[in-house]
């Protein structure tokens, strides 16, 4: 009589333990890209918290878009948003974070990061107009160089207005994806749900864990032996913190047997030319993860784990080197992933 009763004893414990959640998934386009989202939850909630995904990041392509003619940022661009007497326009919140988050990484990163550079980025090709038939000349670059810079931005930040001390085009895609992230991640903390991944264009937050306990793992791309092909250089486990990679290996032209890459120096104005193929950041805000990994993609390797000891940065670095890619590491990033740090990639 005792194996029936324990028997039934085990099948009324199982019944009463809850079923592990389901990993809901949404996605969508956004941003020129998409973005993709899971979360440990219920599957009930997947079409409200579509809709308020969706309609934020409406909101905040209406305010720093460039593709947007008519978005904040674009009017801005154009001069059309209204100045009072002083020459203070006023702006968004939304805006007014982004930019004192992208000024506070130009200051941080010595200029590296500069959201003022979109005419140079045009210039070399890279921008949204049609590649230019040939490289342009110094004279173009010098002309163009003294028409940027971030140190042209005066913002208010307090009083949400900003003041130009000549006109700009600035271009906030190398932070306001990662922003976007932040505020998607924050829209599903509303609802309570303490696991989930939200990722757009690559740029990347975790928080919690899976409904089976597991925790989000991540793959940090290394530069293929192919251009067309992907490998991993290394899976890691994120937990409550942003996550973005630049890399200097896909987008770039070549003319008379030079590489130019896409990632342009904000003190010279050309492409840059060193063996940083590839920096991942992970700081608890993706946005400035995001500023900054492009900030080290101009700076190369030395500069850039020199600054990433002094703000305590968490920053994987792979560079070319005649035997293949090399992994570098700062201290933060070996103290989050200490397994990591015993391996080199060759």
């Amino acid at each position: 009589m005792r194996l029936p009763l324990l028997l039934g004893l085990i099948l009324s414990l199982l019944a009463c333990t809850p079923a592990p959640q389901p990993v809901v998934r949404i996605s969508g386009p956004t941003m020129g890209t998409s973005y993709h989202i899971a979360w440990a939850g219920s599957e009930h909630d997947r079409e409200t918290l579509q809709q308020q995904v969706d309609a934020r990041l409406v909101a905040i392509n209406r305010s720093m878009s460039t593709y947007d003619p008519e978005s904040e940022l674009s009017r801005l661009n154009r001069g059309l948003l209204p100045a009072g007497a002083d020459g203070w326009v006023r702006l968004s919140a939304d805006l007014t974070e982004v930019l004192a988050l992208a000024l506070q990484v130009w200051r941080d990163s010595g200029g590296a990061f500069d959201v003022t550079i979109g005419p140079l980025v045009n210039a070399w090709g890279f921008g949204p107009q049609a590649r230019p038939e040939h490289i342009p000349d110094a004279g173009f670059i010098r002309t163009t160089l003294a028409a940027i810079g971030s140190d042209a931005i005066r913002l208010d930040a307090g009083q949400q207005r900003l003041q130009l001390q000549k006109p700009l085009y600035i271009d906030l895609s190398a932070i306001a994806k990662g922003w976007a992230v932040d505020e998607i991640a924050a829209i599903l903390e509303q609802h309570g749900i303490s696991g989930y991944m939200v990722e757009i264009g690559g740029e990347i937050r975790t928080a919690g864990s899976k409904p089976d306990g597991q925790p989000w793992r991540i793959a940090i791309e290394r530069p293929p032996l192919q251009d067309d092909g992907r490998e991993v250089a290394l899976v890691i486990t994120p937990a409550n913190t942003g996550l973005a990679t630049s890399g200097n290996y896909r987008n770039y032209f070549e003319e008379e047997g030079v590489r130019y890459s896409h990632t342009i120096d904000p003190a010279s104005g050309y492409p840059v030319q060193h063996n940083l193929a590839s920096v991942s950041v992970l700081h608890e805000s993706t946005a400035l993860a995001d500023a900054w990994a492009t900030a080290f993609s101009v700076l190369g390797a030395e500069r850039s784990l020199q600054l990433a000891e002094q703000h305590r940065l968490a920053v994987f670095l792979l560079t070319k080197e005649p035997a293949g890619f090399v992994q570098r590491t700062s201290t933060r990033f070996n103290a989050l992933f200490p397994l990591a740090a015993e391996t080199q990639e060759n």
